[in-house]
């Protein structure tokens, strides 16, 4: 008996039998891009095989040179290339795994010059304007895709997944967005569709009827000029017929202006389309994004939407996610928190992927927890129970190590217990959830309300001092002004704002705080849909419509000393949407102000000014100032530590506070618990 029968059910696609139905969906982390780094991806992808996931799919491989995403990235197109990869194939097959390469053109996407489109349209997020292809080229192209296929097979992937949502070539070739083209391969819904169709035909005429093929459907475009919802089944009837395997979910095309897998997105908002389009064909249907759970992933097969389910970065946060499940301790999974700052920020900023919650993910070779010989092991005690403080209490107890956690405050999380409170961040939870229950399986001594002192700690023979930061109090005349609260106060209910309040400072924490004070109560799902402008497909080509207006629970102004753009510093993948909420709950976003004072009157500030100018004087008539100034770390236990002549060390916020940082810390509590 299981917890998940239809997840862990095995089905066979293609000639292919999985052993379950959970598809590592795929996601680029630039340990593709060159030679050297593939036996990091083989390891990579091995632990998550030796996990128990049923099919990995790999990041994506560019099927010639014109289809690149980068400069020189990862290609198929040769017979030595494809050698290479028996080193990926061979580890994930040892490990009872199945394993497919998916096969991507980027098109306008590409980073390059020599990216090339089905019409000379430019991206939005990309410098450089394609090349339409010629008829001919289009032709060769399709040709590519089937070499690059075929050298999958050589290498000895099981299959292949053909990309053809979010965007990339082949969805550049299905709207009237961006193909304006008039010959065999545009101008009517039929011949747009004649590519992606293609490709699926000669591929599985290539390769015989014991091959995998995938094919990466966009559901929903979102993004204006998308493809009507009859376009879309029309299309994944013809694919079917042309020999696809299994259709995979995609949402949205990169340059949309909707949120489709972040962490304000809500679990499972995509896996109703899905459903909708399964009954349609006679082939199986995956479901994916923001499926982040087993318990999701099985009410989403037992309900009938879907045949799989493909989770990316829940495999990324932990390896083990499906043998987890399987042995009854799903309560011990690593839940991915969609938070996107160490795996898509990465990614669009050319860096290798990790995660945020799981530094080891694409670091396999290199951070490595190597368990210690009981004689051995070390006693330690860890100070401070947020982010750093639990990724060194876990990581050295997994290793052997003895350890104590000392908490000054009832709870462990630290700053992650006012992340949680964030409207759209309740994901957060979900990772102090983890380091709670690890910390009880390892039988790690934790000492809640108790906070050490140098005594307390001299008999350790290591000392791992993650205490934090502390709120900076700026010099303001009126500082200690009651309607003056901190950011703190405010996240944890020990203050309830009024209903006009001023934001001190336009950081991440002020920008949390400004989307909390704004929002009263959690969106259902419909209710985020249409804020975002997410309508039905079958009256909203591409699934996009207007979106309707938000009510702000209370009127807020957002101020920042820099005269730059709010929230510049953001997520490169998040922090527009982050933006859009504010906009969108009238948040009035004020920059280059100096603070004069805090009285009965308000908040007293200048705007602008400079060379003279002393800008313009404004009273926010406010009843409550929140300050979001930053942090200062605090280390006075650490400075007692060495002066004592511990062995101390020093992780987190406690070492570093100018931004808020828990990919760092994390991090660095993990790799100081890989050297002890």
């Amino acid at each position: 008996m299981t917890d998940f029968p239809h997840l862990l059910e095995p089905i066979t696609l293609g000639g292919t039998t999985l052993r379950n139905r959970v598809v590592m969906g795929s996601m680029h982390t630039g340990l593709e891009d060159r030679a050297k780094d593939l036996p990091a991806l083989a390891a990579y992808f091995a632990e998550r095989a030796r996990g128990g996931v049923g099919l990995i799919v790999t990041g994506g491989y560019a099927p010639n040179v014109r289809g690149w995403l980068t400069p020189f990235g990862s290609m198929m197109t040769r017979s030595r290339q494809a050698d290479r990869h028996r080193a990926v194939t061979d580890a994930v097959h040892a490990e009872g795994g199945a394993i497919a390469l998916q096969v991507l053109h980027a098109g306008r996407y590409g980073y390059t010059p020599l990216n090339v489109s089905a019409s000379a349209v430019r991206s939005p997020i990309t410098p450089f304007k394609p090349s339409a292809l010629s008829t001919r080229a289009v032709d060769r192209t399709v040709d590519d895709f089937v070499r690059a296929a075929t050298l999958a097979r050589r290498a000895g992937y099981d299959g292949v997944e053909i990309m053809g949502s979010e965007g990339y070539l082949i969805n550049q070739f299905l709207t009237a967005r961006t193909n304006h083209r008039t010959d065999a391969w545009g101008g009517t819904a039929e011949k747009r569709m004649r590519f992606p169709v293609e490709v699926v035909r000669r591929t599985r005429e290539a390769l015989g009827d014991d091959f995998l093929v995938m094919y990466r459907l966009s559901l929903l475009d979102l993004v204006e000029g998308g493809q009507t919802w009859d376009e879309v089944v029309a299309l994944a009837k013809a694919l079917e017929e042309a020999g696809a395997s299994v259709l995979n979910t995609g949402i949205g095309w990169h340059e949309a202006r909707v949120p489709t897998i972040l962490t304000q997105v809500p679990r499972g908002a995509w896996a109703r389309t899905t459903g909708r389009l399964r009954p349609e064909v006679g082939i199986p249907v995956c479901a994916s994004n923001r499926v982040n759970t087993p318990d999701l992933a099985e009410q989403i097969l037992a309900e009938g939407q879907a045949d799989l389910v493909s989770m990316a970065r829940p495999l990324l946060a932990d390896p083990e996610f499906v043998a987890k499940a399987a042995a009854g301790r799903a309560d011990e999974i690593n839940t991915c928190i969609a938070c996107n700052q160490a795996c898509l920020d990465h990614v669009f900023a050319n860096k290798h992927v990790s995660c945020l919650v799981n530094p080891r993910a694409a670091r396999e070779t290199e951070l490595v927890l190597l368990p210690v010989p009981r004689p051995r092991a070390r006693r330690v005690a860890v100070v401070g129970a947020g982010p750093a403080g639990l990724a060194t209490a876990v990581s050295a107890a997994e290793r052997g190590h003895e350890v104590t956690l000392f908490e000054a405050a009832a709870e462990v999380g630290g700053q992650f217990r006012l992340a949680m409170r964030v409207p759209g961040k309740e994901e957060f939870a979900e990772t102090l959830r983890y380091f709670s229950r690890r910390l009880e399986v390892l039988g790690v001594d934790v000492r809640l309300s108790t906070r050490a002192t140098v005594d307390d700690l001299t008999g350790f023979d290591d000392v791992v001092v993650s205490t934090g930061v502390l709120p900076r109090v700026p010099e303001l005349d009126g500082i200690d002004h009651p309607k003056v609260v901190s950011y703190a106060a405010v996240l944890d209910g020990s203050v309830v704002p009024g209903r006009q309040v001023a934001v001190m400072g336009a950081g991440g924490i002020g920008v949390d705080v400004s989307h909390f004070l704004t929002h009263d109560l959690d969106e259902d799902l419909d209710a985020w849909m249409a804020h975002w402008g997410v309508g039905d497909p079958a009256l909203h080509p591409g699934g996009l419509t207007e979106k309707k207006p938000r009510t702000p629970a209370r009127e807020v102004h957002l101020l920042q000393r820099k005269s730059s753009a709010i929230g510049r510093n953001l997520g490169k993948t998040s922090g527009w949407a982050h933006r859009a909420v504010l906009k969108d709950s009238g948040v009035r976003m004020v920059t280059g102000v100096t603070y004069e004072r805090v009285d009965d009157a308000g908040l007293h500030v200048r705007v602008g000014g400079g060379d003279g100018d002393p800008g313009e004087a404004l009273v926010l008539d406010v009843d409550h100032v929140v300050v979001c100034a930053g942090q200062e770390s605090e280390r006075s236990l650490y400075d007692a530590l060495v002066a004592a002549g511990v062995r101390a060390h020093l992780v987190g916020g406690a070492d570093v506070a100018a931004e808020l940082d828990a990919k760092r810390a994390i991090l660095q509590g993990t790799e100081v618990a890989a050297r002890l």
